[in-house]
């Protein structure tokens, strides 16, 4: 559990998760794009890549390719195990 709060730690890796919630499978050109435009981040290509290795390594995301492209979709199932552990308690009205 201490790898995804390490991977969840970095701001740039919270954007690429935010980009793949809003629209899961994208390819590397497409985050890169959406980073830049969207959330200011101009890392390179190789940057972002490592970005989702760690990502992918705690299970947050989850690769397929189709011919010479990779797709990359968002995964929130590691995050189940963090909610469980601490459950938010309900507000009462």
């Amino acid at each position: 559990m201490a790898d995804i709060f390490t991977a969840l730690a970095d701001s740039t890796r919270r954007a690429v998760l935010d980009e793949l919630a809003a629209r899961d499978g994208q390819t590397l050109f497409e985050l890169c794009g959406k980073l830049a435009t969207k959330h200011g981040i101009s890392s390179s290509r190789q940057a972002i890549t490592q970005h989702l290795g760690m990502l992918e390594a705690v299970g947050l995301v989850t690769t397929r390719r189709a011919g010479r492209y990779k797709f990359h979709h968002a995964d929130f199932t590691p995050l189940r195990a963090v909610s469980t552990r601490w459950p938010i308690p309900q507000e009462e009205p």
